[in-house]
């Protein structure tokens, strides 16, 4: 067995995929699939803030489309929203503050069912929590859980339409986040009753270092994959790593 690290990669059926928006645009993303198997659930992540360098690359949603087909038979769907660039290239539009983004969401969830993909979940950090709250409370989406929420976006009307759909959501709040804290977080998502708010000891708004990665892809899995056992983050098999320096697969 080996210990996965920052960087590697496990095997998956890995698929650039084009999402076309109600008004018209391109969107760049990824499908990250098991190898040789279906999914048993699908998870569609919203990144941060295209304006301060988010996109799908961003660390925890890279890792956990390296990690989880592999380890939970979970598929991940990524994309860039408009305007947002990639090393898998740039979506067309331009930033909109989580309004048109509601667009690109409605065109994965599209795509997601389109390709018969069971058990969706959303998946949002930091601005896509917003994205999340503002437009993710929708069917086929069976829950959502938001990273290191900022609430900057989302109106009070979008956490009330959250308690009213009894949908699970979970918020995973920093300890050390200097736009929302634990404790100002527990009073925020108090009009939503089935929001559990998980405060991350020690964990900064960006989620960096393994640790925090790990605990991140944890709670994630407890709720998309709640039969499984808790991971051991190691591998009984082959492994690729990123070169985060020259931005290739070795």
């Amino acid at each position: 067995m080996t210990d996965i690290g920052a960087n590697s990669v496990l095997p998956a059926r890995r698929e650039p995929v084009t999402l076309l928006t109600s008004d018209g645009l391109k969107l760049v993303g990824e499908l990250a699939l098991p190898l040789d198997r279906d999914p048993i659930a699908t998870i569609l992540c919203l990144h941060p803030n295209p304006t301060a360098e988010g996109m799908m690359d961003s660390h925890v949603f890279a890792k956990m489309a390296w990690r989880l087909p592999a380890l939970a038979d979970v598929a991940v769907l990524r994309w860039n929203t408009r305007g947002t660039s990639s090393l898998a290239g740039t979506s067309e539009g331009h930033f909109e503050q989580g309004i048109g983004e509601g667009k690109d969401l409605a065109a994965a969830l599209a795509f997601a069912q389109e390709r018969a993909l069971p058990n969706i979940w959303l998946v949002g950090w930091s601005f896509g929590t917003d994205v999340t709250l503002m437009h993710g409370n929708v069917d086929p989406v069976q829950g959502a859980i938001l990273l290191s929420p900022p609430l900057k976006w989302s109106e009070p009307a979008a956490l009330e339409g959250w308690a009213h759909s009894g949908r699970p959501l979970v918020a995973l709040v920093p300890e050390l986040d200097e736009f929302l804290t634990p404790d100002e977080a527990a009073v925020a998502f108090g009009p939503v009753p089935q929001c559990a708010v998980h405060g991350i000891a020690g964990c900064k708004h960006l989620w960096v270092g393994e640790k925090y990665v790990r605990i991140a892809l944890t709670e994630i899995l407890e709720r998309v994959r709640p039969e499984l056992p808790e991971q051991t983050w190691d591998w009984d098999g082959p492994m690729r790593k990123w070169d985060p320096i020259n931005r290739v697969l070795v």
